[in-house]
């Protein structure tokens, strides 16, 4: 499969889950920066090499530039898309971390997000998914609270 049309299935399942979570407008903008230059270059460069470049686990690739690429990609992707919980930590210049909650519209956008990835069935269910990784998730616990529930509720 293209990852054109990768990027437009996740995009649809994720509107899917967006208008079941009230928010079909944030459905309809989720990842537009998949399509920048910045991100859309080195995925498919990434993909063309043998690297999947939805995974976390397989950002690595052999080439050191092509991983630094895929890495700035992803950098990139966080901090223009306020559904992710990266782009609500902040480090300030004496090395203090700073954690935000996510606004409403962005943590249900979160969560669809993580439901459409759930879809696949090569993946996990979000509950398997996110109590594997819960402790690496950088959360304020206003967000926590609000995600385990919401999580919860789907088991």
């Amino acid at each position: 499969m293209s990852y054109f049309v990768s990027v437009l299935k996740h995009k649809w399942f994720v509107f899917i889950e967006c208008c079941r979570l009230g928010i079909p407008v944030q459905g309809l903008l989720h990842d537009l920066s998949k399509f920048f230059p910045a991100e859309w270059i080195p995925r498919t460069k990434a993909l063309r090499v043998g690297c999947n470049a939805f995974q976390y686990e397989d950002v690595y690739c052999d080439l050191h530039t092509l991983e630094c690429q895929v890495i700035a990609c992803w950098n990139h992707h966080y901090h223009n898309n306020p559904h992710h919980w990266q782009y609500w930590v902040v480090y300030l210049d004496n090395g203090e971390q700073k954690v935000f909650p996510i606004p409403e519209r962005y943590r249900k956008e979160m969560l669809a997000d993580w439901l459409a990835v759930s879809r696949n069935p090569e993946r996990s269910d979000i509950y398997t998914w996110y109590y594997k990784w819960k402790d690496k998730l950088v959360l304020h616990p206003e967000t926590r609270q609000w995600l385990e529930l919401e999580i919860n509720k789907r088991r």
